[in-house]
């Protein structure tokens, strides 16, 4: 009967943390709630970030604007 009665206690522990934790913190997890409720998922807030590119602001390139990579391993390696 100890290993019932540790098991009580140890969910009876766990269940008086959250709701302490729930009490503790409730006014910012009542606004967090809120927040995601209310927010678009399909609208991404870090393209909100970024400039908004066109084409006259992307330079034109060609083959001969392209540097030759130069071979990082040498012979020496094993």
């Amino acid at each position: 009967m100890g290993k019932a009665k540790e098991a009580a206690v140890v969910a009876g522990a766990l269940a008086f943390a959250w709701l302490a934790i729930e009490l503790a913190l409730k006014p910012f997890l009542t606004k967090a709630r809120a927040s995601i409720d209310k927010s678009d998922p399909a609208r991404d807030p870090d393209d909100d970030a970024l400039p908004k590119t066109t084409a006259d602001d992307v330079p034109e390139a060609s083959a001969d604007d392209v540097p030759v990579a130069a071979d990082t391993k040498t012979t020496d390696d094993a």
